[in-house]
């Protein structure tokens, strides 16, 4: 187990110590003090309990493509407003470039 994993108030040992998560990658220990926790640190659980459940991982979100675009090219108009003829010229390919990688 890894302490990222865990979520708040999960139990579990580490170096022979019995901690309790209280935040990110710090614990407190049972006998008293708290502890920063490693990322890397191999967690184990706690003698005779059930392993800590790990924390749900979030959904990764979706992007709406038209939304995107839509903000898109809201940027792009208000960016051609403060550029020359050149910069124009530059932001316009750019624009291609991105509405195709879009797809």
């Amino acid at each position: 187990m890894k302490i990222d994993l865990l979520p708040l108030g999960a139990r579990f040992q580490w170096k022979g110590v019995t901690y309790t998560k209280i935040g990110p990658m710090t614990a407190s220990a049972e006998a008293g003090g708290s502890a920063f926790i490693p990322k890397h640190a191999a967690l184990r659980p706690v003698p005779g309990e059930a392993p800590p459940q790990t924390a749900a991982q979030p959904k990764a979100k979706t992007l709406n493509t038209a939304r995107v675009i839509a903000a898109f090219e809201v940027y792009h108009r208000m960016a051609l407003t403060h550029a020359d003829e050149a910069g124009r010229k530059a932001l316009e390919a750019a624009r291609e470039r991105f509405l195709s990688e879009l797809g």
